[in-house]
């Protein structure tokens, strides 16, 4: 096979990835076939529904529990493997989950088992003003290091963030050492085609390219998978499967509900859309006059139809750590 560009699309929780690699696809030339890998830290995969893949063209594959550089590094390899010669692509992007670090991603992809297959061409970051401003985010290594390793930085949100604000950050990005190829200031996900083919001209290595601890993050592995497996168990009516993950200052909690469940979207929107503390919320699910998809990140909410008809199923991410999930989980089963 002759090599694929691959393109990676990172940045942390909320910040638009989805979105841009939505905008992205309204570019593909109508003679490429387009393969999108995207790894979910939740147990619970959901981003299939939110990208635009209703063409033979587009193919997506999802990898949840857990981040691509840790928790989950061994199923990623087959994964993978098998994900592109069963697409056939002339471009791949892939989208590692927010928290993630790139470095173990990128050593993979050069790495002998994927170095004759892929072109790894521009990496871009996208990064939102709001999480920069947040100390916890900003001094992150995870956070740092997918700034550090980015070819080309999106600041987002930049219609909703205050100016001040964003030019802040920029300077803060501009102070990089290999500076960017490009910096840009975006809003609504727009990412221009052009900016995946940009020659890298320079090495970027992390600063902080042990920041997931791998030894520690091993042992989780065997268990990721039989619970991965698990997902696979049609759950009952009023008994969803419940699936929780943690790592890195981020809890996650998922759901897969009966499809014989039918939900009442306005009850389930005013509980889901006001739900704090969250950081991410993904949700598909059954209501009575179709199927409608939740998207959330931070405070803003949107929701839309889908074709996806197979269960219910949501998908929340924390920064807080709760034990509330099973009341969580009773209050959506009453928005039946």
């Amino acid at each position: 096979m002759k090599q694929i560009p691959t393109n990676l699309i990172t940045g942390f929780l909320g910040c638009g990835k989805t979105t841009a690699i939505n905008e992205l696809l309204k570019h593909r030339p109508d003679s490429e076939r387009w393969s999108i890998f995207v790894n979910e830290y939740g147990m619970v995969t959901i981003d299939e529904m939110l990208i635009d893949s209703a063409t033979p063209e587009v193919n997506v594959q999802e990898l949840g529990g857990g981040c691509l550089c840790c928790t989950v590094a061994m199923v990623f390899d087959p994964l993978f493997d098998q994900f592109i010669r069963r697409s056939k692509p002339d471009r791949i992007l892939l989208e590692p989950s927010g928290a993630g670090h790139p470095a173990a991603l990128v050593d993979r992809l050069r790495g002998e088992k994927f170095s004759e297959l892929i072109d790894l061409r521009a990496t871009i970051c996208l990064i939102d003003p709001q999480d920069w401003d947040k100390p916890q985010w900003r001094d992150s290594a995870v956070f740092h290091d997918q700034i550090q390793m980015a070819d080309v930085v999106a600041i987002t949100f930049a219609d909703k963030r205050a100016s001040e604000q964003t030019q802040r950050c920029r300077r803060w990005i501009e102070s990089f050492d290999p500076p960017k190829l490009l910096v840009v200031e975006t809003s609504y996900g727009k990412i221009e085609p052009e900016w995946l083919d940009l020659r890298q001209t320079v090495v970027r290595p992390p600063k902080f390219g042990d920041a997931h601890d791998h030894d520690r993050l091993a042992s989780q592995h065997q268990h990721g998978i039989s619970e991965l497996t698990e997902i696979e168990t049609p759950p009952r009516v009023g008994k969803p499967r419940r699936f929780e993950n943690k790592g890195d200052e981020q809890w996650a909690c998922g759901w897969i509900f009966s499809v014989d469940e039918i939900f009442d979207r306005d009850q389930l929107l005013d509980l889901l859309g006001y739900l704090q503390p969250v950081v991410r919320l993904k949700g598909v699910f059954r209501c009575r006059d179709d199927w409608w998809v939740i998207n959330r990140s931070k405070n803003e909410t949107s929701f839309q139809t889908t074709t996806y008809r197979r269960d219910s199923r949501l998908e929340i991410i924390t920064d807080i750590p709760t034990s509330g999930w099973p009341e969580l989980e009773q209050m959506i089963l009453k928005c039946q």
